[in-house]
């Protein structure tokens, strides 16, 4: 529900900032731990740019857990119906003479991002050189188990925000806009959080979810270091007065890159200039032609903007610490890096699962604050790993020799099976692990697609956000052991023959902890690590 700024603002467990997928999610996961949540939000309506077009596996079965894939699957069903086919042009040369993977691409997806003739199969890129899905093991185990979501990849941010704004009005959570925070106090047992047109908010936690940008981490004396930006990125959807000037696809030019496609009108233009005084001010069209211009070298004459263009860079920061005290960051308001790969939005999507749950179980009592130190431990790693694989995309596109001799390696590893593969799974998400104790090969990872005896599959008994615990034996060994957590850990009892036998996953879809033997070994340790004393 969206409230009218001048509303008075009661007293809450958790206030987060930031209306975006990272923040309207994050409020989800708490409402569903049984905390009392707020939003605040900066702007008086949603920000109408061009942002994500996707989303990553861990993203989708994220929402697929919490029953909201058939309407993430509408919305790509939607997508496709409303743009229509569109195959680019295979097996073109860049400008400078390197090599593009031949493939088909669908309209409407992540730049890059690529699509198989069954509507199911996506790739992605690697600084514009497109992954070819025919070359992919779909087999490999780490794909072939995380294949249940693959109609829900194709859903924009703008409509995912949508889908979750939805999603919280059925929660009850308020979404109050036109809301700016001011200053901030931790005093040790909450925070006061000074607002724009609210006077002072009380409130347990506090949770920047506010961007790059971010005024929460700013007033928290939360450092971001990294590396500076060298580079000024758009894209956008465009009227084009000839766009056969155009080739479809990427291309890298001494000046920069481009690309143009998959659907009729989308362009982005990468330069090698420092990012304009004011990163914030709209662009106009003028700006956006003399990019593309420059890095296409041709006299392309864009007519119109349809919609709101955006600009980025490749300003890659990591937030110093994601908690001090009461106050945290996600999204991109604990790291900022280049599009490049679409990670943006899933590694924010990560973090809100992660910490929704933990932060909900220190608000409910039944777990120590120090629960919430697994928050950066578990995803500063990943969230390093996400600016090194964009700044290594930057080197690559970079307009001198060298680095277009690196293209040309880099393509030929690329176009193979083993390259392919290696880069789709890495883009997708399915390999991510949280490094936890146990020797099982499911411990640390997202829990894959396991299909029970009656039709169903385990994630369907997750919609409520607490623990699962699949149990296989047939006198429901882990069942009884896990019995005093019963208010948390939610047992699933199958008679399935397969493996594995018995597998804990956290709320937010890791595995805790897994066999594929009777002996319940370790089961007890991970439950008390992670659901806390029994009940």
């Amino acid at each position: 529900m969206t409230t009218n700024a001048n509303q008075d603002m009661a007293t809450t467990d958790v206030t987060v900032v930031g209306a975006g997928p990272v923040g309207l999610m994050l409020a989800a996961e708490l409402a569903l731990s049984g905390a009392s949540v707020q939003v605040l939000e900066r702007l008086t309506e949603p920000a109408a740019g061009m942002k994500a077009g996707g989303i990553n596996v861990p993203t989708a079965e994220a929402l697929d857990r919490r029953g909201l894939l058939p309407a993430a699957e509408k919305v790509q069903r939607e997508l496709l119906e409303r743009v229509g086919p569109y195959a680019r042009t295979a097996g073109e040369r860049a400008p400078d003479g390197t090599r593009q993977p031949t493939n088909k691409q669908d309209p409407g997806q992540r730049e890059g991002q690529t699509q198989k003739t069954d509507g199911q199969r996506f790739t992605g890129h690697f600084a514009g050189i497109v992954l070819d899905a025919d070359l992919v093991d779909w087999a490999d185990p780490d794909l072939a188990g995380h294949a249940s979501v693959d109609g829900a990849r194709m859903v924009p941010q703008r409509e995912l925000e949508s889908l979750l704004a939805d999603h919280l009005t059925r929660l009850g959570v308020p979404v109050h806009r036109g809301v700016e925070v001011t200053a901030l106090e931790d005093t040790g047992d909450g925070v006061l959080v000074g607002t724009s047109t609210l006077g002072t908010v009380r409130t347990g936690w506090l949770v920047g979810c506010d961007g790059g940008r971010s005024t929460v981490r700013r007033l928290a004396g939360i450092g971001f270091p990294g590396t500076d930006p060298e580079l000024t990125g758009y894209m956008a959807l465009a009227e084009i007065e000839d766009p056969s000037v155009l080739a479809e696809g990427w291309g890298w030019t001494p000046q920069g890159a481009y690309r143009y496609g998959p659907q009729p009108g989308r362009v982005v233009a990468v330069e090698f200039v420092a990012p304009p005084a004011d990163r914030s001010a709209p662009v106009t069209l003028e700006e956006l032609q003399g990019s593309l211009r420059r890095v296409s070298g041709t006299d392309i004459t864009l007519t119109a903007l349809r919609g709101e263009a955006s600009r980025w860079s490749d300003n890659a920061r990591q937030a110093a610490a994601y908690r001090s005290g009461r106050v945290l960051l996600a999204g991109d308001s604990a790291h900022v890096h280049s599009p490049f790969g679409g990670q943006g939005l899933n590694l924010g999507f990560g973090d809100a699962m992660n910490l929704g749950w933990k932060l909900g179980a220190v608000v409910a009592g039944w777990a120590p604050e120090g629960l919430l130190d697994t928050y950066d431990a578990e995803r500063r790693p990943l969230g390093a790993w996400v600016l090194d694989w964009t700044r290594a995309q930057i080197g690559v596109l970079r307009g001198d020799p060298k680095s277009a001799a690196l293209r040309e390696v880099l393509i030929d590893l690329l176009n193979t099976p083993d390259g392919a593969t290696h880069a789709v799974k890495k883009i997708s998400g399915v390999t991510q692990r949280v490094d936890l104790p146990g020797t099982h090969p499911l411990t640390g990872r997202y829990v894959p697609d396991l299909w029970l005896s009656d039709g169903t599959r385990l994630v369907d008994h997750g919609h409520h956000g607490g623990f699962l615990l699949l149990d296989r034996t047939p006198n429901s060994t882990f069942t009884h052991l896990a019995a005093p957590w019963g208010s948390r850990v939610h047992a699933i009892p199958d008679d399935s023959p397969s493996t594995p036998l018995a597998v804990l996953v956290r709320p937010d879809g890791v595995v805790a902890w897994a066999t594929d033997t009777t002996d319940p070994s370790g089961l007890e340790a991970a439950l008390h690590q992670w659901a806390g004393t029994p009940s």
